[in-house]
């Protein structure tokens, strides 16, 4: 079965490419930082850790030099992965798999490239980001136009990636999220962020037309309404999605079979047993 193809992959490339120049960073570095906390309390040594997405000199910098292993680069801007099988033993990527309109495939493949006992990390903007603005967008254009158009992507959802990781064969998921509250002076200075993040609309059922002006002034008006601060200033909500997990290794920790416990619930707990009839 063909997988449907949410994302525009050469739109996603010509806008990072465009961004490149001015980037607005700031939500990659807090999750780079982020990431290097995390990986602190992993008591484990990483030999050969591999970087994965769009790529962004920022993740290097900031987790390379708390590696003591090679550091490799794999760009999946073709939704294909450019690593052996088990040839690395850390996998890690920030804000690039939301982008990827095969996600379950990815994982999938990101798997197949760890050693046994390798671990994935990544970090992906989840569903509840941008609420505000998908919410002010959807009202102008119905005021406006009389119709809402696809504008904000079908982010992941923090209650399903634990059991993607467990279909694409990833022992030990761990799922968490963050969230971040921007503040801007206006809708249009918010956009401009987006733009520099190369984080636009890239979804194939985007209107390929320009948003009229009076529906973006109509936007801008509804989004200070409903989500600015008393000083005037809007809010924008980012969320990031935490997830990781580890290819199977005998060396990990199993769940007891049912029916191996040595000791009874009721005495663990200190209380009487009854039986069912009872």
């Amino acid at each position: 079965m063909t997988t449907p193809l949410l994302f525009d992959p050469a739109a996603l490339a010509l806008h990072r490419r465009r961004a490149a120049a001015h980037p607005a960073d700031f939500l990659l570095r807090h999750a780079a930082e982020d990431m290097a906390d995390r990986l602190a309390a992993v008591l484990r040594r990483f030999e050969a850790a591999a970087e994965i997405g769009p790529l962004s000199p920022l993740l290097g910098k900031t987790l390379r030099p708390a590696l003591a292993g090679s550091w490799q680069r794999a760009d999946i801007a073709n939704e294909v992965l450019p690593l052996a099988p088990g040839s690395i033993d850390l996998a890690l990527s920030a804000l690039s798999l939301q982008f990827v309109n095969d996600l379950p495939g990815m994982l999938s493949q990101i798997r197949r490239a760890l050693k046994p006992d390798g671990l994935l990390m990544a970090v992906l903007v989840g569903g509840s980001s941008l609420s505000e603005l998908r919410e002010a967008f959807s009202q102008a254009e119905l005021e406006v136009e009389g119709g809402v158009s696809p504008r904000v992507a079908p982010f992941a959802d923090v209650r399903d990636m634990g059991g993607l990781l467990q279909r694409a064969g990833f022992a030990l998921p761990v799922v968490d999220s963050d969230t971040l509250t921007v503040r801007y002076d206006n809708a249009f200075a918010l956009m401009a962020d987006l733009r520099a993040m190369g984080a636009t609309n890239i979804m194939t059922q985007r209107r390929k037309s320009f948003t009229r002006r009076s529906t973006l002034l109509r936007m801008a008006e509804i989004y200070r309404e409903r989500f600015s601060d008393p000083d005037g200033r809007i809010r924008a909500t980012f969320e990031l999605i935490w997830i990781s997990g580890w290819v199977p290794h005998e060396s990990q920790q199993k769940p007891l079979q049912p029916g191996s416990a040595k000791t009874r619930l009721a005495d663990a707990l200190g209380v009487k047993e009854h039986r069912e009839e009872d």
